[in-house]
C-alpha cells in the first residue's frame, strides 16, 4: 500500500466536494491511503499573494511544515494550492530567512493529477478498470496553473502536456486533439472582471465543442466551477448552446475502476453528465 499525506484545501471542503469524494475514493481502490493534514489551514490561494507577500508565503509553508513531520509526499488536489505551496517551497530553498515557520523545503509536494499519472499507478488502473471508457471523446483540460511556471513545476511539456491523456487512454476514453488545454479560464477574476472570465471560458467550451468532445476534463476546483455553471448564463448571452459536461479526472477513474459512489459525484455537477454517459452506454 502506498502512503501520502494529503492537503484536499478549502475548495475540497465546499463546492467541490465531489472531487474530494471521487480522490478518495480512487485512492481506496488503487490501495494507496491518504493521511489528511491535521489541524491544516487555507493556503492563501488566489487572494494572499495578490496583498501580502509576507502572508501568502508563510500561509503555504505552515502547512507545508505540518507535512514535513511526516517522511510521506504531499498529495495536493487543487491546481491553486499546489501553485502556492509549489511558490513556498521555492522561496524557503531561495532565501529561507524570509521564512520564519517550521518548514525547510523537504516534502516532496504531488499535484493530484501529475501523481495519478505516475507510470506504477497507471499500471495498478490498468489491472483494476472495470469498464473501458471506449466510444467517450474527451477534451484534456489541463488549465494555466497545472503546467506554469515549468521552472517551478518541472513539467517539460507545458505548451502541450500529455499526462492527463495518457490516463485517460488508459481509462479507454479517446483524448480529442485541441489547442486551448492550457488556456486560461479566467480563474478567481470571476468576482473582479466577469466578463473576461465569460469571453474565457466561451472560448474554451467553443473550441472543445469544436473539437467534437463529449465532455472536457480538468484537475482544478476553479476551471471546474467556472466552465461548469456559467453554461447557461453564456447561453443567453451568445445565443450558442454548450451543454458541456465538466468533470474531474478522478471522476472518470473510478467510473472506469466501477466505484459504486460515480453516480453520487456526478449529481452535484450543474451541467449534468448522466445523459452523454448513459447514451455511451457507460451509466
Amino acid at each position: 500500500m502506498k502512503e501520502v499525506s494529503y492537503y484536499p484545501g478549502c475548495s475540497l471542503h465546499g463546492t467541490a466536494r465531489e472531487y474530494d469524494d471521487s480522490i478518495r475514493g480512487v485512492s481506496k481502490l488503487l490501495d494507496i491511503q491518504l493521511y489528511e493534514l491535521e489541524d491544516w489551514t487555507c493556503c492563501g490561494a488566489s487572494s494572499a499573494h495578490c496583498t501580502d507577500e509576507k502572508l501568502a508565503i508563510d500561509l503555504a509553508a505552515r502547512n507545508l511544515g505540518l507535512a514535513e513531520k511526516n517522511d510521506r509526499d504531499l498529495l495536493v488536489p487543487c491546481v491553486a494550492c499546489y501553485s502556492r505551496f509549489k511558490a513556498a517551497e521555492k522561496e524557503v530553498k531561495e532565501h529561507p530567512e524570509k521564512v520564519h515557520l517550521s518548514y525547510h523545503g523537504n516534502v516532496p509536494i504531488r499535484y493530484a493529477l501529475d501523481f495519478f499519472c505516475d507510470d506504477g499507478i497507471l499500471e495498478e488502473v490498468k489491472k483494476k478498470r472495470a469498464k473501458s471508457l471506449s466510444g467517450l471523446k474527451v477534451a484534456c483540460y489541463y488549465g494555466c496553473l497545472t503546467v506554469r511556471p515549468p521552472k517551478m513545476t518541472g513539467v517539460r511539456e507545458y505548451e502541450n502536456p500529455q499526462h492527463m491523456d495518457r490516463l485517460m487512454k488508459t481509462l479507454g476514453a479517446d483524448p480529442v486533439p485541441w489547442c486551448y488545454k492550457t488556456d486560461c479560464c479566467g480563474a478567481s477574476l470571476v468576482m473582479t472582471r466577469t466578463d473576461i472570465v465569460k469571453k474565457l471560458n466561451d472560448r474554451l467550451l467553443s473550441m472543445a465543442m469544436e473539437a467534437e468532445a463529449d465532455c472536457l476534463v480538468t484537475g482544478c476546483p476553479m476551471c471546474q466551477a467556472n466552465l461548469d455553471t456559467r453554461q447557461g448564463e453564456l447561453e443567453k448571452e451568445t445565443g450558442k448552446r454548450y451543454n458541456l459536461p465538466i468533470l474531474y479526472f478522478t471522476e472518470l477513474m473510478g467510473l472506469a475502476l466501477g466505484h459504486k459512489d460515480v453516480r453520487k459525484w456526478l449529481h452535484r455537477h450543474i451541467t449534468d453528465p448522466m445523459k452523454i454517459l448513459s447514451a455511451k452506454g457507460l451509466m
